[in-house]
């Protein structure tokens, strides 16, 4: 799955929560002193013979997981997760990523590819155990749910905790130029998505979910609705706003908001706080209106066939220091009662990634899994917005045609003219 708002105090919290570059303590040089030092990740597993059961017996499993989603050890003095994995459990991972929900549930429903852990969101989630696409977890195998706080257990997507484990969650707001954008973060609404003002400067979420919940926010109507008549209005205001819209993106946000090419879009608020890491013009701010709560969480498919080792990887995301390494890395807020408590107070406090409750419960709506109608009404008005869209950005081939085949045939005319006249005399 994928995120989140306060203004000025996100800012100062996102370059502590996102910095994860470790300064050296050696560091000899006269000339440098380093404005904060950070102390390496370490790595402490309180049972690790858990982990030893399948070593030496080749096992591999397959890991699909969101973008930008783990800590990969990239920057120095961090884990990288999967090989700390594998290093502890000789079990090799093998990692590739998706997108959307959407393209997770394709690839699983075509049946072309395996896998042994995958991360969906809360709505999908259900979707998957309603069509029997993930299996129950034997939680002997996963003691570290015990760190799962009590309010990210037993949620309405998955009532008794049988098929998923809490993995992070987040909301959805607007991450915008504040240098270029001059209106107060109070007043910022999702109707700025609509702005002309920002003509070419707007990006979209590229995926139906998301992109329909902001436009029935923005109508007054429910997040989860199934009215037909409501599911169009929000379709002809998403068509009416693609003539202003750069470009619809998934993780492609990152090298277009960090490099500046454009100037506002929705996203979700780790991605954000990530984001605003590589350019202090940004801003992030939840829309006054209300969003999106979402909940990501590890789930294993029906059609795994290393069950006990993906229950192993569960197992190991929710050791406190993978936790923290992974929620340092990518931002997101965190489930992990452990991990939480290891953030640096700043962090915690932060009302972008841990919004207040009167907050979560006044202004934020959790999705849930749509009916089969309302879903195929949904996707195939969202496919007929995007085909329009190709359509009118090639509107301009015809006409252009067209005048290239007068221009054409008034020149060989003219030819013509010009070659009989030389006939005559």
């Amino acid at each position: 799955m994928r995120k989140i708002s306060s203004v000025i105090a996100a800012l100062l919290a996102a370059a502590m929560l996102c910095s994860c570059s470790a300064e050296s303590a050696e560091d000899t040089s006269a000339d440098y002193v380093p404005e904060e030092e950070t102390e390496a990740q370490t790595l402490t597993i309180d049972d690790p013979e858990y982990y030893t059961r399948f070593k030496g017996q080749n096992i591999s499993i397959n890991v699909y997981n969101w973008g930008e989603y783990i800590c990969t050890g990239a920057d120095e003095g961090t884990l990288n997760v999967n090989a700390e994995f594998t290093a502890l459990t000789g079990i090799k991972v093998n990692y590739t990523n998706y997108a959307t929900n959407e393209e997770l549930y394709a690839k699983l429903k075509g049946g072309g590819a395996f896998y042994d852990i995958i991360i969906p969101s809360d709505y999908m989630i259900n979707k998957m155990i309603k069509e029997k696409m993930v299996q129950k977890l034997d939680y002997d195998n996963i003691p570290n749910f015990k760190y799962i706080m009590p309010n990210f257990r037993n949620l309405e997507y998955d009532p008794d905790n049988e098929y998923s484990v809490p993995y992070t969650w987040g909301t959805v707001g607007i991450i915008y130029d504040e240098t270029m954008i001059d209106i107060p973060p109070e007043e910022i609404d999702w109707d700025i998505l609509w702005n002309e003002d920002y003509l070419d400067n707007i990006l979209m979420f590229d995926n139906p979910r998301d992109a329909f919940a902001i436009a029935e926010i923005k109508n007054g109507f429910s997040l989860n609705t199934e009215d037909s008549d409501e599911l169009i209005k929000a379709a002809e205001d998403l068509k009416a706003q693609k003539r202003i819209v750069q470009a619809y993106v998934m993780d492609e946000i990152f090298d277009k908001m960090g490099a500046g090419d454009a100037l506002i879009a929705p996203y979700y608020a780790g991605d954000a706080l990530t984001i605003m890491d590589e350019n202090d013009s940004l801003n992030f701010v939840v829309p006054k209106s209300g969003t999106n709560l979402f909940v990501d969480a590890m789930c294993i498919p029906t059609s795994s066939k290393q069950k006990e080792a993906a229950e192993m990887y569960i197992n190991f995301m929710c050791e406190p220091d993978i936790a923290y390494a992974n929620i340092d890395y990518i931002c997101y807020s965190t489930p992990n009662s452990a991990a939480y408590d290891k953030l640096d107070e700043d962090v915690r406090t932060n009302p972008v990634s841990y919004p207040d409750q009167d907050f979560i419960g006044e202004k934020t709506t959790v999705f849930v899994n749509l009916s089969d109608e309302a879903n195929l009404q949904m996707q195939t008005l969202w496919t007929e917005m995007k085909s329009a869209e190709d359509e009118n950005a090639n509107t301009w081939i015809m006409p252009v045609f067209l005048i290239a085949c007068i221009v054409f045939m008034i020149a060989v005319q003219v030819r013509r003219y010009i070659k009989s006249k030389k006939d005559i005399f």
